[in-house]
């Protein structure tokens, strides 16, 4: 009752002119409305040319996206490495096929503060949104700065999880908190508008850049093979129009995505610090396993191994007939 509950509220989230026609394949596209999830977002672009109707259900984070996979209302979804690592772990049948950005991560300040180095969060509140790439990236930046965490009070950094990023900005605006780690474009538009200062780009622990993942449920990849391949060829393509034309990523994602609340300025600040890409390996996902074991990240009492649900033979096949070759 749950599942069709979930179903039903996500099929009425869908305008009447996004709904396929009678016997068309349907796929259905987790993302959040977050900068470098673009190329997801543009999908539906390519339906025609497909002759499949992609479907983008908007989540707020990839947890969420990750529980409507478990529920069977998405076939593909898109989020942080972090999410389909603990869904895995977690029992949820699922595959990583594909990255698609970088990065996409900020320590932002309050700008009356003059917050310069992780150091000066010591005694300060810091937001952050459970579960996501940013908290795991936080805690190894405060890690090997030397400073405990906690959301109890009693360490050196009071952690503050709110449920959404764009709370995290009206934390920080209004002094709820005293810095965040936040995603883009919402870092981006901290600082733009004057509220926020940047502290860091959380990227110079072993963790690098964290690669965002495309992820695929096990029954949509293996019982629904040439569909599932129409998909990834898709996003591959969505992905190169971006990568050859970014002047096309901008219009379409301040324009159609954003609806004109994103300044030029901000996209360009935001995609510098989350570019586009497609490419993913068992290596990095198992870094970032070994990451979220290490810091408590996503409470797996048996984590998974990477080679065992990391499968890029889609993506391959993808590229070569985009022309695209080896990585």
């Amino acid at each position: 009752m749950r599942k069709l509950a979930i179903n039903l509220a996500f099929a009425l989230l869908l305008p009447l002119a996004a709904r396929p026609a009678l016997g068309e394949d349907v796929v259905r596209i987790g993302a959040l409305k977050a900068l470098h999830y673009a190329t997801l977002w543009y999908m539906p672009q390519l339906s025609r040319k497909y002759g499949v109707t992609f479907e983008i259900v908007e989540f707020k984070k990839g947890l969420d996206a990750m529980e409507a996979m478990k529920a069977g209302a998405i076939d593909i979804a898109s989020s942080g490495s972090d999410g389909p690592i603990a869904a895995r772990a977690a029992g949820v049948p699922l595959y990583i096929v594909a990255g698609f950005s970088r990065g996409g991560v900020m320590i932002v300040g309050r700008s009356d503060l003059g917050l310069k180095t992780l150091a000066d969060l010591k005694g300060r509140k810091v937001g952050v949104v459970r579960g996501g790439a940013q908290e795991l990236a936080m805690l190894m930046e405060l890690g090997k700065a030397g400073l405990t965490s906690s959301e109890k009070g009693h360490k050196d950094v009071t952690l503050v999880y709110l449920a959404t990023y764009p709370s995290l900005n009206e934390a920080l605006a209004t002094k709820n908190v005293d810095a965040i780690c936040q995603i883009e474009p919402q870092a981006a538009i901290a600082v733009s508008k004057g509220f926020g200062k940047e502290i860091l780009k959380p990227y110079d622990t072993e963790l690098g850049m964290p690669v965002k993942s495309v992820s695929m449920s096990a029954k949509f990849h293996d019982e629904r093979r040439a569909l599932a391949a129409k998909a990834v060829q898709a996003f591959v393509e969505a992905t190169k129009l971006f990568l050859d034309k970014p002047d096309v990523a901008k219009k379409f994602y301040t324009e159609t995505v954003f609806k004109g609340n994103l300044t030029s300025e901000e996209y360009d600040a935001a995609i510098g610090n989350s570019p586009f890409g497609m490419d993913v390996t068992p290596e990095e996902i198992q870094k970032t396993i070994d990451a979220m074991v290490r810091y408590g990240v996503g409470r797996m009492e048996k984590p998974p191994a990477a080679k065992d649900f990391v499968k890029t033979d889609l993506l391959a096949l993808a590229k070569k007939n985009l022309g695209l070759g080896p990585k």
